[in-house]
């Protein structure tokens, strides 16, 4: 099977879309050979989402080279002959059915991620990227490869009414509504956990107050989803100078 030609509007958007957030995680590092995985939810009545290839680096990714598929694991759309991460299935599979409102999942394997994930207390409120997540995240225990069904309530639970996940000795997660704030999430959270393992090497840490982070939160939660999109134009002009290479259209960002 090969990606229809007759896909939607809204569909081509969130492939390009799609397809440019894992070439822009590759930019920033983020990327972990052929593991982990970003997936967006299709527009439509059908629960389909996309998904890269299994065996596919994200800097190789393209608007038409992602996997349709539905909440079984059926290919609905995509290159002939591609499968997928069964890890990754489960992961936004369970995510896309259970919370509703995550049409974005994005998942790393970062060594900072790794790094804050170890550590008894979390990410701490050391930064302005951190202070913007402060008390949106999750924490989820390692259970092994997350290819086995029971695991999945126990993740979707400590996600559900948060932006993200810290998986503990895993890596990092986030969900949102769309791409641009998925991408958001995670530049911050990524960013938050590099501070973070950069100011363990001092033996003293200025950690500021609870009043503070409420303080910082709002001063910038009125703007967000302004800033949010503002940041993933900017992130898509990125992609563009680097080479975009997908045929499908993206319509304007109005």
């Amino acid at each position: 099977m090969t990606v229809q030609e007759d896909i939607s509007e809204a569909e081509a958007k969130a492939r390009a879309e799609l397809a440019a957030a894992y070439r822009l995680a590759a930019h920033h590092g983020w990327d972990d050979g052929i593991g982990t995985h970003f997936s967006a939810r299709v527009p439509g009545p059908e629960t389909h989402f996309l998904l890269l290839p299994l065996g596919m680096m994200y800097e190789e990714v393209t608007a038409t080279s992602l996997v349709k598929v539905d909440l079984d694991g059926n290919v609905v759309g995509g290159p002939e002959g591609a499968r997928i991460n069964r890890a990754g299935f489960m992961i936004h599979s369970y995510i896309h059915r259970e919370i509703p409102e995550a049409h974005c999942v994005f998942h790393c394997h970062t060594v900072a991620g790794i790094a804050v994930g170890a550590q008894k207390r979390g990410l701490l409120p050391l930064s302005f990227h951190a202070m913007f997540l402060h008390d949106r995240l999750g924490y989820h225990d390692l259970e092994g490869v997350t290819v086995d069904e029971d695991e999945m309530p126990r993740m979707v639970e400590a996600l559900n009414g948060k932006n993200g996940l810290i998986l503990r000795n895993h890596g990092t997660l986030v969900a949102a509504p769309t791409i641009a704030e998925a991408f958001f999430y995670l530049f911050h959270l990524e960013k938050a956990c590099e501070i973070q393992v950069a100011a363990g090497a001092s033996s003293e840490l200025i950690i500021p107050s609870n009043a503070m982070v409420s303080h910082f939160r709002s001063q910038v939660d009125a703007g967000f989803d302004y800033i949010a999109q503002l940041t993933w134009e900017a992130m898509l002009r990125k992609d563009e100078r680097n080479g975009r290479r997908d045929p499908l259209h993206v319509p304007p960002i109005a």
